[in-house]
């Protein structure tokens, strides 16, 4: 089951001083008060020059103060998606063990047997708040029915359960189960990061093209994550 996808700090500027700021305004000071007072005349008041009396410790990095941008902090990252181990879902007689595979241009790895579900690691990961896609075959050369046959009969709040590597079970629910032509599939729509913490499973579908040997549909759910 070929599943072609043909698509898909600055934060403080800061300004460094060199140190030894106090130790010029003294050398300075020095001829400017002499000056000041023999130009002074019976009567007449004269300011005196402020002095300093010695130099604070100067840290290694020179002076510090900020600088003319004061940017927003960036944003927090995303925590990390937990990798999926295995998958079970009732109500389509699946119970499968998750190998990780990836998109690599454009093109989604397929399952390498009858049985396991894919997950493409390249995409999101359970718990990150974004779309988890696996793909699984619908059939298999030499077996017949395999691991995703029934999801196209998967209803609008069926239960589907995903084990994680850190042995977290995440719970999802069916939002949809749809057909696509596998030539004008919305692929952002399908494989994007969506808003939420979503699972979407994909499998072949609809005719089958025996001149080239392959479906002309996609048949896709989509679930969102609950409480479990």
């Amino acid at each position: 089951m070929p599943t072609r996808l043909s698509r898909r700090r600055l934060g403080r500027i800061w300004w460094t001083f060199a140190a030894p700021v106090a130790l010029v305004a003294v050398l300075l000071a020095i001829p400017v008060a002499g000056r000041a007072q023999d130009d002074a005349t019976p009567g007449t008041e004269t300011s005196v020059p402020i002095i300093s009396t010695g130099t604070g410790e100067v840290p290694s990095s020179g002076g510090q103060r900020p600088g003319p941008f004061d940017l927003s902090a960036p944003a927090a990252e995303r925590p990390a998606g937990v990798r999926p181990v295995s998958i079970e879902i009732d109500k389509a007689a699946v119970n499968a063990e998750i190998e990780p595979l990836k998109i690599v241009d454009g093109e989604m790895q397929d399952p390498t047997g009858p049985w396991v579900v894919a997950w493409y690691e390249n995409l999101s990961g359970l718990g990150e708040r974004g779309n988890v896609v696996m793909a699984g075959h619908i059939d298999y050369w030499n077996v017949g029915p395999s691991v995703f046959y029934t999801i196209n009969q998967l209803a609008q709040g069926d239960k589907i359960s995903v084990t994680g590597a850190n042995g977290d079970v995440y719970a999802y629910q069916v939002d949809w189960v749809r057909e696509y032509d596998a030539d004008n599939a919305p692929l952002d729509e399908i494989t994007g990061r969506a808003a939420g913490d979503v699972l979407t499973l994909i499998t072949c579908g609809g005719t089958f093209d025996y001149a080239d040997g392959k479906y002309l549909q996609r048949t896709v759910v989509r679930a969102s994550h609950v409480a479990a």
